[in-house]
């Protein structure tokens, strides 16, 4: 299964959870601030990610949708 994630950078405090439990490493800290003055999360789209939403659960600040693209597994 292939997905992606949307992280509200706003909403990220940079805690680095999501990452250490990313299992295809699809994610890291983002170079820039956030108006929060936190480094947040970013997602890498290397066409890795499956949606397993390992990281959504993992965020304590509910920053993380993810989206599980199901046309790819009918085309299997």
């Amino acid at each position: 299964m292939k997905g992606h994630i949307h992280i509200d950078q706003e909403l990220c405090k940079g805690c680095s959870l999501c990452i250490e439990f990313c299992p295809r490493g699809s994610i890291v800290i983002a170079k820039k601030l956030n108006i929060k003055g936190y480094y947040p999360a970013d997602f890498v789209d290397k066409k890795e990610c499956t949606g397993c939403a390992t990281c959504a659960v993992m965020c304590p600040e509910a920053a993380i949708e993810v989206y599980r693209d199901e046309k790819a597994d009918e085309r299997k």
